[in-house]
């Protein structure tokens, strides 16, 4: 019984303990994992530290104050005479925003194809302002018969100049509407301010003569 004992032992022994014999020994070595690639990477190298806080640490405000004041007048002088340039040859690309657009065009079209009454309303109240000054100087007399005169007229002339601005007034709305479908906003006032101005002091210049039909 202790030799039955025995072989079991040794029998225990070896299958837990010791490998059977031819059998090869596996080394595993670690493997170091790849890193991931990042996605969306920003193209370029971080910057070093010290540049990064030199560039935190530049002021926001140049240091030649007067030569930075100089520059920016000069791209605003630069930017106003460019504007300036296009209202007097027509240049619509580079116009100032307060006169681009199609509705402002037509509604200037609409305004320079016709004769206004209201652009030679401020000369001629200047005129009938100032000659009975000059008339009480040089002949009092006179004066008194022509200063009335003078009154009613220029007032006449104001009256017909408010008739023909109402006139204005239904034709810019009419075209818009044709044009458009609707009035923008501000385009009858735009128009009606256009057309107590001169013709040869308009701004934007006039881009068609009396009588001829706004641009499509």
């Amino acid at each position: 019984m202790n030799t039955s004992r025995e072989k079991k032992k040794r029998g225990g022994s070896t299958a837990v303990g010791a490998a059977p014999a031819g059998a090869e020994k596996s080394v595993t070595t670690p493997v170091a994992a790849e890193k991931p690639a990042k996605s969306g990477g920003k193209g370029r190298p971080t910057p070093k530290r010290r540049d990064a806080q030199a560039a935190r640490q530049r002021p926001l405000v140049p240091s030649d104050r007067k030569e930075a004041r100089r520059r920016n007048r000069e791209r605003v002088n630069e930017a106003r005479s460019k504007q300036n340039h296009a209202l007097m040859t027509g240049d619509e690309a580079n116009y100032p925003l307060a006169h681009a657009g199609p509705e402002r065009r037509l509604a200037r079209d609409v305004v320079d194809s016709r004769f206004n009454v209201a652009e030679w309303l401020l000369p001629f109240a200047l005129v009938t302002l100032t000659l009975p000054l000059i008339l009480q100087l040089v002949s009092p007399a006179l004066y008194s018969k022509v200063g009335l005169t003078l009154i009613i007229v220029l007032w006449a002339g104001v009256i017909v100049a408010v008739l023909d601005l109402i006139l204005l007034r239904s034709k810019v709305r009419r075209t818009m509407v044709d044009r458009f479908g609707s009035v923008p906003p501000g385009m009858v006032s735009y128009a009606l301010l256009r057309a107590t101005n001169i013709r040869r002091l308009r701004m934007p210049r006039p881009m068609i003569k009396r009588g001829e039909a706004p641009r499509a």
